[in-house]
């Protein structure tokens, strides 16, 4: 891995991170959905890859992650799962798989493991979900919260704007961040949050937090690969940083194929048997 900043090449476990967070070391955390970027973004150093539920936006292109099933992570999280050596792989359980009662949560979180592979399960929501949480993790299936803005409960919000500036939600959220430590999460993300008050979260538990939209002041962060290579070039939040105009290099090469397929320069005679 030489030119990327990895100092340890074993396999990322919830320990490791864990020891990332005491030793003041960043985790970085990236989505990916199929093998292909998965094999990429593992060997590109990433510690922890997310095979989010944002699928259902960027794979499938709907407007919110409500729609895609269980039977749909389980294909992408098995396909990136093949692709992933060191990286700890985390799958969304999507919406309607856990939030019914603990027991179908935990038949599924069960499905999910066995049938695809991954290392942990992350799941959406503070006291709300604690019961499904803790029969969850009385199973032996690792679990990441995820607090702040929680896209499955976008009906309930109306909005995707930042989360918890008043004191009555801020007050929930640190209460629901520690509910989940005390419930055995090993890590959690905080999503569109005041900075002041994830850097507030990460200093008062001991496991990581992992932020977007949630200030430098955490343990970690994530993005959506999509987002953060240009593929989506319509979708310009605040807290996203562009690695990369893919849209636009991706669009130039396939012009350029088309262009010289028209033209009958490709194939040219050194590409022909």
């Amino acid at each position: 891995m030489a030119g990327y900043l990895v100092e340890d090449v074993r396999k990322v476990t919830t320990c490791r991170l864990m020891e990332m967070k005491q030793q003041g070391k960043k985790i970085a955390m990236l989505t990916s959905y199929d093998y292909t970027m998965s094999r990429i973004v593992d060997e590109a150093g990433v510690d922890v890859i997310l095979v989010g539920d944002s699928a259902s936006n960027v794979m499938a292109g709907n407007t919110t992650t409500l729609p895609i099933t269980l039977e749909q992570m389980i294909y992408h999280a098995t396909s990136v799962v093949r692709g992933v050596k060191r990286a700890l792989v985390v799958c969304d359980m999507p919406f309607g798989s856990y939030q019914v009662n603990p027991t179908e949560g935990v038949t599924n979180a069960i499905r999910i493991m066995k049938e695809s592979g991954c290392d942990a399960l992350k799941l959406e929501g503070g006291i709300e979900v604690a019961d499904t949480v803790k029969a969850i993790l009385a199973a032996g299936i690792p679990v990441m919260g995820h607090l702040g803005l929680t896209p499955q409960s976008i009906n309930k919000f109306g909005t995707y704007a930042v989360r918890a500036k008043e004191e009555a939600e801020a007050r929930k959220l640190l209460s629901d961040a520690h509910l989940l430590e005390e419930a055995g999460c090993f890590g959690l993300v905080l999503e569109k949050v005041p900075a002041k008050l994830a850097a507030q979260v990460a200093s008062k538990l001991t496991i990581p937090i992992i932020g977007i939209g949630a200030g430098s002041q955490v343990d970690g962060q994530v993005l959506v690969i999509h987002d953060m290579l240009g593929l989506n070039n319509g979708f310009s939040p605040k807290f996203l940083r562009r690695y990369a105009d893919l849209h636009t290099v991706m669009t130039d090469a396939i012009g350029q194929y088309v262009t010289d397929v028209k033209q009958v320069n490709f194939p040219n005679a050194d590409e022909q048997y």
